[in-house]
Formats: C-alpha cells, structure tokens, sequence
C-alpha cells in the first residue's frame, strides 16, 4: 500500500489594515483567483467603514456612525478577519509578523494596507485649553459632533478637505467658525487658485471667518493664538493639517523605503520584497499616465484601483506567473461636499502649469479645465449637479 503524503499547508496572504484599502485588497485578492488563506488585520474593533461621511453626514447627525459601515462582498465570506488585532512589527525576510499582543503570525504574500493618521499640532498646551479633535474615526466623528452645539465657537486649524469639509458642516450646525492656515487660499494646492478663491467667497458669503497667511503658535485657555500675535477665541479646535502614513509596524527591514508611506514600482511591489504590495494613502507610487516621482495620493477612489492592480500583481508573484500588464496608471478622481456646493474633480489639478475657465463666474457654477504642456490633465468644478455633470463629460477626452 503506498504511503499518504500530507498535503502541503495552505499558503497566506495577510493584509494588514481593514479600513476601505484593506477590503478592496481582499475582494481583489479572490477576484485574481487566490483561493488560499487570506486574513485582514485590522487596529480598530470596527468592520470596514467609509470615512468620507464622517465630516458630513456624520458630524452633521444626519447618519449615525455605524452606518458608515461597507458592504462586503459575497466572495470574502470565508477571509478571517482579525479586527481589533494591531499588527506592531514585522520581518520581511522572514516573512512574520508580530501583533500587539507579543504572538507572531507568519505569511507568503502582504498587503500594507494601514493608510495615514492625522498630524498634531506640537504646540504648548495649557490644561485649560479647549478641547482639541482630529476627524479620523467613528470615535473621532461622535465626539466632535457632540461638542458642535449653535453658538460654539470653533477654530479649524488646516484649510484641505478635512477642515473646510467640517467647517461648512459646523457651520450649518450654527457654529461660529473660524479657518486658519498658512496658506492664502483654501485647498490651493489641490484646486488651483481660480478654485480656491471661489471656495473661500462662497464660505464668507455663508459666514465662515478666515485667518489665512498665519500659523498658530499655541493654545490658550481661551482660544488659539497665531503667530502674529492674535488670537482667536475658541470653545473647540479642530485640527485638520495634514496626515502621516501608518508605516512605522514595517521599519528596520532593510532596503525598504518609508520616507513618505510605502514605497512601490509600476506594478506597486516593494523594491526587493515582490512579495510586498502597498494599496491606499500609505502607498507611495508612480503613476504612468503622468510620469514624475512616486507620490502618495488620498483619494477615495485610490483603494479601490491600487488594489486591483495590486492583488494581480502578488498573486502573480506568488504563482510564479507571468504579469504582463501594464504599469500602473489610474486618472485620480476626487469630490468634496461643502453647504450645498460640490467639488468634483477628475485628473491632476495639483500638476497643472496652465488653468481655464470653461464655464461660470465666480458667484454661479464653476468648470475649470488644468493643462500641462498644452494637454489637458484635470477638469474642476464647484457647484450642483449640472456642473459635476459637466466635469464626468469631459474625463473621457483627460490625458
């Protein structure tokens, strides 16, 4: 009688993160055929949510946090999820990780998936200085919602997307609001001045103040105090400058480079670990279609194409399988709802050397069209339906 041979160990692939890249990346995943084992590891308790809703609906208490949560697909029903599971460390080489808890866990193939988290103000801070909240989490969300009462006195510090998004929602609230950053226009860079200067009238025009041009310089018992001296009365500060990428559980692996989120190539591996790929905000890629130097991009739409092209492109490694697909290269997408006002934006506005106004004035809706070179590479608009129409029209003739 022959003698049974044991079947070989199933082999892992562990996504480490389980907010919106992580699912993608695991919808991906069996989307590409892998057909082994496949865990999630996530640092919050709660299942995948959507975190754009959090600075509206949510903050406005038109929706409850936990209906934030995303909708998993059929195919992931048998991915382990480890929720509530902090991954701390981690050996490439070796291929292990290790968990909050001291154990390790070992893997074939990772996904980095762990996105970004908000930057703090490192500025002198009395006790009784007003409450200071970041806009992040669900936790984040139900927090600042209930200190948003009419007639509180909020100062945003950051005038990006997540502080102009909170300030129009703070302000609808009946909040007095207060916009400082060090820029003279709010979302500048990612709107172009035509843009900004159009966002920052329609804020005033629904009673926003503004401190642009200033940095804070620490937090008072009564407000926030600037770098010129003034300062700016306050019962609640939000901070809103920025984000760092969650990369800190992936250093002291040799070669690999974290200086600003994950770096990866074309196929968005990690130079020298094949079987690393990054998906989301902490990856760090060159995109094709535009050339240049790898660079982070948090947008919505971000997850969801890094990880197609992600999962392929491991699965392939790990099967020992050609992929021949081309290099990355997604057309960046994002939006932006502020009062009653959308920003819709398709391309690469930040890349532009050349702006045009296509439609519009200041005071109605707005379309902007961004050229580089002479080619068009974002179109822009502010407004209703009809003018975020307009800019879907055009994505298809974006180069």
């Amino acid at each position: 009688m022959a003698a049974e041979h044991p079947a070989p160990a199933a082999r892992r692939i562990a996504v480490v993160g389980a907010s919106l890249g992580g699912l993608r990346a695991a919808e991906q995943l069996r989307a590409a055929g892998w057909t082994e084992r496949l865990t999630v590891f996530g640092d919050e308790a709660h299942p995948p949510y959507n975190r754009p809703p959090l600075s509206k609906e949510v903050l406005a208490g038109k929706a409850a946090p936990g209906s934030t949560e995303l909708r998993r697909r059929a195919s992931t029903e048998d991915v382990e999820w480890r929720l509530g599971t902090a991954v701390t460390g981690c050996d490439l080489a070796g291929r292990r990780l290790t968990l909050a808890d001291g154990s390790a866990e070992p893997f074939d193939g990772l996904v980095a998936a762990t996105g970004i988290r908000p930057r703090r103000a490192a500025l002198p801070t009395p006790d009784s200085a007003p409450p200071r909240h970041t806009v992040r989490t669900r936790e984040d969300a139900a927090g600042l919602r209930a200190a948003l009462v009419p007639g509180a006195r909020l100062v945003v510090i950051g005038a990006g997307f997540v502080g102009m998004e909170t300030a129009a929602t703070a302000r609808t609230l009946g909040c007095e609001v207060t916009v400082t950053a060090p820029e003279r226009l709010p979302m500048e860079r990612a709107l172009g001045a035509l843009l900004a200067e159009a966002l920052l009238l329609r804020h005033r025009e629904r009673g926003v103040r503004f401190a642009l041009g200033r940095t804070p310089a620490a937090f008072t018992a009564g407000g926030v105090l600037l770098d010129d001296g003034t300062e700016l009365p306050a019962d609640v500060v939000v901070e809103a400058i920025g984000s760092l990428p969650n990369t800190e559980w992936l250093a002291g692996n040799p070669g690999l480079d974290l200086s600003d989120g994950v770096l990866v190539d074309a196929a968005l591996r990690a130079p020298g670990y094949p079987w690393l790929v990054a998906v989301g905000d902490v990856a760090r890629f060159p995109n094709a279609r535009y050339g240049g130097p790898a660079r982070r991009v948090e947008h919505w739409a971000v997850p969801g194409d890094s990880a197609k092209h992600a999962a392929r492109s491991l699965v392939a490694h790990l099967n020992g399988t050609p992929d021949g697909r081309p290099p990355f290269a997604p057309l960046p997408s994002f939006w932006s709802d502020q009062f009653t006002l959308r920003l819709q934006s398709f391309g690469a506005p930040a890349l532009a050397d050349t702006t045009r106004l296509l439609s519009g004035t200041p005071s109605p809706d707005l379309l902007v069209a961004a050229y580089r070179a002479g080619t068009l590479i974002a179109v822009t608009s502010l407004g209703g339906p009809r003018a975020a129409a307009a800019a879907a029209s055009l994505r298809g003739e974006l180069g």
